[in-house]
């Protein structure tokens, strides 16, 4: 069994956002030939090329079934956050279009795919009644949400009400860096996606920790994108900068960093064998679920080449580490993956 918790999909056809809404900063889909599709600024600015599995389930089946993976978790582009959106109703306009479409792929498919949602995060008013939409109407498993909210990070109270929903709800968070710090003074060699990446993850990591949202929701399941970033290589300096500085780290939360290893999720995608094992150790077997980035080429190419090919690894972790991690952090039960068919109904997944 297989379950990837860390893919992408945009629906086939993008509407003119900015035709609705009045004004431009919108994606748009471009399908210039057969089976590809340009991501646009709605200025024509060129975001990214994208092929027809970014869009089509059956095309994704067919590649899943090439790399034996059971289950893939389907969350939106990140770039369609669109949280600088400044009118509310019309970013829970496009959040509520974004996930009916993801809603719609899992319905077609229910043995195949699972659900995460996107959220109207800058009105987290709003975000909450999408939140429970997702998860009482569309049948979505959780969200998936950005490494800071504009000019909030996710420590700011603002934001808890949104968690505290989640909690409540039993619904998965999976925390993806977008809009990378720094990213318009390094431009250059793609240093936003290769070092704005992991430190938007330890930004996301930290800001659960140190405002005390994991101490005051324990129930909370969230996972992080890219093996947790730079979090887990750097923790020892965090706990260092906690103990010496608590003056400035421990003003909200007087727990210790450390003590937050295996109480959330990471993503397997490390690409290297030594870094597996190393967030392995720091923490633990039991918080690891493979995750590729499918269909982006900077995720891994072959789902799950990792975890088999590091041969440190007993068959129980890669089991935990392939499938069994990702159930938990679902909140769904196991026995219905080992026992599904493709006659099951993703209703059965549901704990």
């Amino acid at each position: 069994m297989r379950i990837d918790i860390h893919t992408h999909i945009l629906p086939k056809e993008l509407p003119s956002f900015k035709d609705r809404f009045g004004y431009g900063g919108f994606i748009t889909l471009e399908h210039h030939k057969a089976n590809c599709a340009r991501m646009l600024r709605d200025d024509g600015t060129f975001f990214r090329e994208i092929e027809s599995n970014c869009w089509d389930g059956q095309s994704r089946i067919r590649e899943m079934d090439d790399f034996h993976v059971d289950v893939q978790v389907l969350s939106t582009v990140p770039v369609m956050f669109s949280y600088w959106v400044d009118q509310p109703q019309h970013a829970l306009d496009l959040s509520r279009f974004l996930n009916d479409e993801i809603a719609t792929v899992v319905q077609k498919h229910p043995t195949r795919f699972i659900g995460l949602g996107t959220l109207p995060m800058q009105a987290p008013d709003l975000a909450v009644q999408e939140l429970h939409r997702c998860v009482r109407d569309l049948g979505l498993a959780g969200v998936q949400i950005g490494s800071h909210i504009n000019d909030w990070n996710l420590s700011d109270p603002a934001l808890f009400p949104v968690f505290e929903a989640a909690a409540q709800l039993g619904a998965a968070i999976f925390v993806h860096p977008w809009d990378m710090m720094g990213q318009a003074q390094m431009q250059k060699y793609w240093l936003p996606w290769l070092v704005g990446m992991p430190a938007e993850t330890s930004r996301a990591i930290c800001s659960f920790i140190f405002s005390g949202i994991f101490e005051r929701l324990p129930n909370l399941r969230v996972a992080f994108a890219h093996g947790g970033g730079a979090f887990p290589i750097t923790l020892g300096r965090i706990d260092h900068a906690f103990d010496v500085r608590p003056d400035l780290c421990a003003v909200d939360n007087k727990t210790a960093p450390h003590n937050y290893a295996g109480k959330f999720w990471v993503d397997s995608l490390v690409h290297d064998p030594r870094a597996l094992k190393f967030i392995i150790e720091i923490l633990g077997e039991n918080r690891i679920a493979l995750g590729t980035d499918y269909p982006f080429p900077l995720g891994e190419l072959q789902p799950g080449h990792l975890i088999d090919s590091t041969p440190e690894l007993s068959e129980a972790t890669k089991d935990r580490l392939l499938w069994k991690n990702a159930v938990e952090w679902l909140g769904l039960r196991e026995d219905a993956f080992t026992q599904h068919t493709s006659s099951a109904q993703t209703s059965h997944w549901t704990a």
